[in-house]
């Protein structure tokens, strides 16, 4: 159904992932979840807050973390 969701933190990616990155990792973690590709107009809001929430929350989690010698990234979300 989705393609697996790759690492988005060094050393796997040679630098900072970007924002698109992050967006298509949401989105296939609630795609994964919510077993829909595309889902029905009665659930796109739903849909598209949760890629929203997953977006913010990844952009959080990669800014605050530490990879042995390298310092933490600047992600923003939104």
């Amino acid at each position: 159904m989705c393609r697996s969701i790759k690492t988005l933190r060094p050393p796997v990616l040679p630098e900072e992932a970007t924002e698109d990155d992050i967006r298509a990792a949401a989105l296939q973690y609630v795609r994964k979840v919510s077993g829909f590709r595309a889902p029905a107009a009665h659930n796109r809001e739903v849909f598209d807050r949760a890629v929203e929430a997953v977006t913010e929350a990844t952009a959080e989690l990669l800014a605050g973390l530490e990879v042995r010698g390298r310092p933490a990234p600047t992600h923003r979300a939104g």
